[in-house]
């Protein structure tokens, strides 16, 4: 017989489990299916953000950020290190362990909610005016019946062609959390936030990191001038980046070879022990059953309207399976709306004011349009930058690489973008989305008083360059 409920939601990730906590605490009763497994066969909820995205990759980035602070870093403090070693081992154990513990969180929220969780995959059996069917396929098949149906099954990797992912020596971002000895050779192909992340990573650990990218120009979605500062800093650090490279082919053997031509049109060849694909993700559908129903897709995409509702009546669907930045935070934002929508409340997202952040060292991070936006759109702007070089927070840190960008309307002064590359710049981008979202000016953020000394003063002082006000530079 099957189990009623108010709303199901399909997917347990960032958007499905933050939508079923928002829909209970309005007092529908929830439900939630998800099929992520441990490797010891555990249900584990959190989708590919905790299992084997967002999460584990900022375990791995800071660990091994201490470790190439320790080989290389402490000295300039005076802490000098002798006999340093690494503990690759551990350092993958401390990742699962913190996996694990936003696991059990996720566990946690769903008891103290009362939602009801099913292990297993939803899909879709028969949808009405007044209600849908899924059924769950698990350890144990049950049916399930709601009012309101929420898809929130994610994404997944973007396999290069003629290269399928074994996850040994083709690699997705699964297999890149989990080498079990640091390469020798690394190669990745694609230099967005994954490749960019993982190459760091390993980099950082001791492997020879080539990226290949085929967009003609860096970090083409960031704004140009914090692009070339990033590139400058990486390069220096070691991280070997192409450009404009067209992969002609994959031969793996006991190693991996990628033929390619180069930005000149040259034919190359490249040699690596692993090779990690980050081309993109697409989004995952994979036994959801929209064809029983007519559940509309594009470009396999499921489509929505601007508030997540599909073409049938009360299915609804969020995060990456959908248009839109693929981000956790966004895949949240769009889910606490959905809930609150079926509960009858009116809430806004704002795509505008979704921050973005890169958590390399410098990290990247971004809200609003680029200069090249506003140039391409023809808006009469003017910008303001500051150095964390003239920072005496920075300095203190030591880590003075980088800069704070604001560009705001040259008539109204309103902010229309902040760019920072930088010493936490994951930090410092939620002032900016907080100015953004209030549609305050670059004046106001620059008359702010800011803490003295911190890394927010670049803030102050970037948004009073905006007016040729900055006062430490």
């Amino acid at each position: 017989m099957a189990q009623s409920f108010d709303m199901v939601v399909i997917g347990g990730g960032p958007g499905g489990y933050v939508a079923a906590i928002r829909a209970a605490q309005l007092g529908l009763k929830t439900a939630c299916i998800d099929d992520w497994k441990t490797p010891d066969g555990k249900p584990a909820l959190g989708g590919t953000c905790t299992n084997i995205g967002c999460i584990p990759s900022k375990a791995l980035l800071q660990s091994s950020e201490n470790f190439e602070q320790a080989g290389h870093g402490f000295a300039e403090h005076g802490v000098r290190m002798k006999g340093l070693e690494l503990d690759l081992a551990q350092m993958l154990k401390r990742k699962d362990q913190v996996v694990k513990a936003s696991n059990d969180g996720v566990v946690y929220l769903f008891k103290k909610n009362k939602i009801a969780f099913f292990h297993g995959r939803g899909s879709f059996v028969k949808a009405g005016a007044d209600s849908c069917e899924i059924a769950v396929k698990g350890a144990q098949n049950e049916t399930l019946t709601a009012k309101n149906v929420i898809v929130a099954t994610g994404s997944v990797p973007r396999a290069l062609s003629g290269a399928a992912f074994d996850e040994k020596l083709i690699l997705s971002n699964d297999g890149a959390l989990a080498i079990p000895e640091v390469p020798k050779r690394l190669g990745v192909v694609g230099a967005g936030v994954i490749g960019l992340e993982m190459g760091s990573v390993w980099r950082r650990l001791g492997s020879e990191v080539t990226i290949l990218e085929a967009l003609p120009v860096f970090l083409g979605a960031a704004d140009e001038q914090i692009a070339r500062e990033a590139w400058k800093i990486f390069a220096k650090q070691g991280l070997k980046i192409e450009l404009g490279v067209k992969i002609a082919g994959v031969k793996v053997k006991k190693d991996v070879t990628v033929e390619y031509a180069d930005a000149e049109g040259k034919a190359r060849s490249a040699v690596f022990d692993r090779l990690i694909v980050s081309i993109g993700r697409i989004a995952n559908t994979e036994g959801l059953n929209p064809e029983a129903v007519g559940l509309k897709l594009e470009r396999g995409f499921v489509a929505v309207d601007e508030e997540c509702r599909t073409n049938l009546a009360g299915v609804w669907a969020i995060g990456d399976v959908v248009r839109g930045p693929m981000l956790a935070h966004k895949a949240e934002e769009e889910g606490v709306a959905v809930a609150e929508r079926i509960a009858g409340q009116k809430p806004h997202v704002d795509f505008n004011t979704i921050p973005w952040v890169i958590y390399t060292t410098p990290e990247i991070a971004w809200v609003g349009k680029t200069e090249q936006q506003l140039k391409a759109e023809g808006v009469a702007y003017r910008a303001g930058t500051f150095p964390f070089m003239a920072n005496a927070r920075a300095r203190a840190l030591g880590d003075t690489s980088g800069l704070v960008k604001f560009v705001a309307d040259a008539k109204t002064d309103v902010i229309l973008g902040v760019h920072i590359v930088g010493a936490f710049a994951s930090e410092l981008i939620a002032e900016a989305v907080v100015a953004m979202e209030f549609r305050a000016s670059s004046e106001d953020i620059g008359m702010i008083c800011h803490a003295h000394p911190s890394l927010s003063e670049a803030m102050k002082d970037a948004a009073l360059a905006v007016d040729k006000r900055a006062l430490n530079i």
